[in-house]
């Protein structure tokens, strides 16, 4: 009984802690894609609105380590080093959802 309470408990805590894709956009990504990611940022970059998550991660990751995107490199490198892999996740799925 012991450990099912301990992993009903850890279950709790994990889901708690997941990363909010949609709180992310709206902190770090809203202010240049705009509404649903539909703008073009500093009208530099793609609309990202119609990506799929995979897409996205895989950008998102291309920009934190550095091998993605040359006109928004300098601007999107601050911005996905800040995101862990959860959060990139999480934030990739909001973005395609998108429509």
């Amino acid at each position: 009984m012991k450990k099912i309470c301990t992993i009903l408990a850890i279950a709790a805590v994990s889901s708690l802690m997941a990363a909010d894709g949609a709180a992310i956009y709206q902190s770090k990504c809203f202010s240049c894609h705009g509404d649903k990611a539909s703008k073009a940022a500093m009208n530099k970059s793609q609309v990202i609105a119609g990506w799929d998550a995979a897409k996205i991660t895989t950008a998102l990751t291309g920009y934190k380590d550095g091998s993605y995107g040359a006109a928004m490199k300098g601007v999107m490198k601050p911005v996905a080093s800040g995101l862990t892999d959860e959060d990139a996740k999480a934030v990739a799925a909001t973005i395609a959802s998108f429509k």
